[in-house]
């Protein structure tokens, strides 16, 4: 007997690279692989001394909330850095903040099932769409305004009715765009007049070069904020943040997160509390990217491709200037180069005419992009 229709996983965004990949990777030097913001730089030392003093108490189940140390340090991080601070029963540990952006709506849709909608920005990071998916719920995109932010006048009625869920993300994957304080104040009292949670994604927020809305977020009735420290402190493969924010909704998480077993192990806790209490190390992490952009803005200007998103150091949002070119043949011009990119429309057919290009790899290897770069545009 046949099994009874139900969910087909579409294919993993980036696995559909796997042919440019290949192109890439027959370029001498092999690819500069700038398609996924994968982290190369180093990891805080102070990071790694944590993990290695732990792991010898690491015998017994770390809780699930996080341990007091990592809470502590969080809302310590929150108040130096952004001026506000919370009570550290309002943070919860995630497994890294993507599983929190996949888990989210399901769980909520638990708290309220009177409500089936996410809204997430029509230009994002796939896995706001693919959690309300997961969760059964109905995934909308919100229509973005000309500085990519989602511009929630353009909501219909109807949809905003069922929302349980907003989603926001600045500095923005894949625009590299940041909210100000007006427009976050805008989107938060939206989400309070509708009874819709807000889950703000700040896991680039010191790179967002101005205020980050976690500043006037964390704390507030029905809002999250999520923080990681995969990209801040090039902890990726540890698979580690937090979210924070209002207390009910994060103690309603943690309970619920207790009987999933979505803990994260001690010893990565306590890497985690040791890289939120240093600064210095995020301050040269922020210098490499700023470096890094430099070099690729003018680099790529001269070959008509310009960055037309917002001012966060960490992704170029790219387009073939003066031309309407589909992403994925800009896509394919860069791979023919030597240089794996992410086609706008991973992100959202609004994109279509984009490609994503993360600042993750050593300025060397972003030299090699551009030296052979200008080599195929000599031979052309």
């Amino acid at each position: 007997m046949a099994p009874p229709e139900g969910f087909v996983p579409p294919p993993y965004p980036h696995d559909r690279l796997d042919a440019l990949r290949r192109l890439a990777d027959a370029a001498p030097g092999g690819a500069v692989d700038c398609s996924i913001g994968n982290p190369v730089d180093p990891i805080p030392e102070v990071a790694l001394v944590a993990l290695a003093r732990a792991g010898a108490n690491a015998m017994v189940y770390p809780p699930t909330i996080g341990t007091p140390e990592l809470r502590e340090a969080a809302t310590d991080w929150m108040d130096r850095c952004f001026g506000v601070r919370i009570p550290a029963d309002h943070v919860v540990a995630c497994v890294g903040t993507k599983e929190l952006v996949a888990s989210l709506p399901r769980l909520l849709s638990l708290r309220d099932p009177s409500r089936d909608t996410v809204l997430y920005p029509a230009v994002a990071y796939p896995t706001y769409a693919m959690g309300a998916q997961l969760a059964g719920l109905r995934a909308v995109p919100v229509p973005l305004d000309d500085g990519w932010q989602p511009d929630l006048a353009r909501v219909r009625e109807a949809d905003a009715d069922r929302a349980l869920l907003l989603w926001t993300n600045s500095p923005g994957n894949p625009t590299a765009a940041v909210a100000d304080g007006p427009r976050t104040e805008e989107t938060v009292a939206w989400a309070r007049e509708r009874g819709v949670v807000l889950a703000a994604d700040e896991c680039y927020a010191e790179f967002s070069g101005g205020p980050p809305a976690t500043a006037l977020l964390a704390g507030t009735d029905g809002v999250l904020a999520l923080h990681s420290l995969s990209k801040r402190s090039n902890m990726a493969g540890f698979r580690v943040g937090f979210v924070a924010g209002d207390g009910d909704l994060v103690r309603y998480l943690g309970e619920t997160r207790k009987h999933a077993g979505l803990i994260v192990p001690t010893p990565i806790q306590a890497a985690a509390a040791a890289a939120l209490g240093d600064d210095d190390h995020v301050d040269d992490q922020r210098a490499r990217y700023a470096d890094r952009r430099a070099l690729m803005l003018e680099g790529l200007a001269a070959h008509g491709l310009v960055h037309d998103g917002g001012p966060a150091p960490f992704y170029l949002w790219l387009r073939a200037e003066g031309a309407a070119d589909d992403g994925w043949e800009i896509a394919a011009r860069l791979a023919e180069a030597g240089t794996l990119v992410a086609p706008g429309n991973l992100y959202g057919p609004a994109a279509a005419d984009h490609v994503r290009l993360a600042l993750t790899q050593p300025r060397e290897r972003l030299e090699l992009s551009l030296a052979r770069l200008a080599e195929s545009a000599a031979r052309a």
